[in-house]
């Protein structure tokens, strides 16, 4: 794991790195110095809706009081299963009023399948402001299934294939580029899951033919930089957590992970 990441005890604990990235650093110095933070932008996963996330938003309003949250209120519950590229053009409209009003950016939280629609969204948006993506309990490599059906998946997966530049596409350069625009990647998942399959797909790690799990630093999206994991991990931009003892549905509730894996990133 990268030297920024750390893990959560099932007791609440913290097994803390052994230093802060200088990025980072800065950035709680900051947060320290200045009394002001970012906005906070939520987008929820599949079936859920911004009432979900009322334990995340008052961890956040008590820990950094007057930050700006926003749980964007589309495609909820049923209407989450609606296809991915129409909800991320419809994230995109919301999204973008919210980044025009913050002059110092924002931070964007994806949970489950919002993980990989927040991504979808910093890939396609040029100009977008996000400083921090955190990515909480997000399939960014995809669910199980994968590993014996390899071809069909390069073949006819029209979203995460793309995203991970695995097929073919026009948009590939832009795409990465964009993505690079963030100054910080957190990837938050663990063990207990029960939902993400491998669990350390959000960590972008996944089966490989033989059902062996390789993290992220032995994928092919990582190695050959696809679509842009290496330099983000090369520049010090890459965190996150590997938590055990948390449930799929209770990520966003979870009042330790909140402490040490979001937190210190919403400066």
């Amino acid at each position: 794991m990268p030297a920024a990441w750390r893990g959560v005890g099932r007791g609440g604990g913290a097994a803390a790195p052994a230093f802060l990235p200088p990025l980072l650093l800065l950035l709680l110095l900051r947060g320290v110095a200045g009394g002001s933070y970012r906005p906070v932008v939520i987008v929820h996963g599949l079936f859920d809706s911004p009432s979900d996330f009322r334990h995340l938003r008052a961890f956040i309003n008590e820990s950094h009081p007057g930050t700006e949250v926003t749980v964007l209120d589309l495609f909820d519950r049923g209407a989450s299963l609606r296809p991915l590229w129409v909800q991320v053009e419809g994230f995109r409209r919301a999204l973008a009023p919210i980044m025009a009003n913050a002059a110092d950016g924002i931070h964007l939280l994806g949970y489950s399948q919002g993980g990989l629609i927040c991504r979808a969204l910093l890939a396609t948006m040029p100009d977008h402001n996000v400083h921090s993506f955190i990515s909480l309990a997000a399939p960014q490599m995809g669910q199980y299934g994968d590993p014996h059906h390899r071809e069909l998946y390069l073949n006819s997966s029209d979203f995460l294939a793309l995203l991970n530049d695995e097929r073919v596409h026009p948009n590939a350069s832009d795409w990465k580029r964009n993505l690079l625009r963030i100054q910080s990647l957190v990837l938050i998942g663990g063990p207990d899951d029960g939902v993400i399959t491998p669990w350390q797909s959000s960590l972008f790690g996944f089966y490989d033919a033989n059902e062996t799990v390789r993290e992220m630093s032995a994928q092919a999206v990582y190695l050959q930089d696809t679509f842009g994991l290496k330099t983000l991990a090369a520049r010090g931009a890459l965190g996150g957590c590997a938590v055990p003892g948390v449930g799929h549905t209770a990520w966003h509730s979870h009042r330790p992970v909140y402490e040490r894996c979001i937190r210190p990133w919403l400066t």
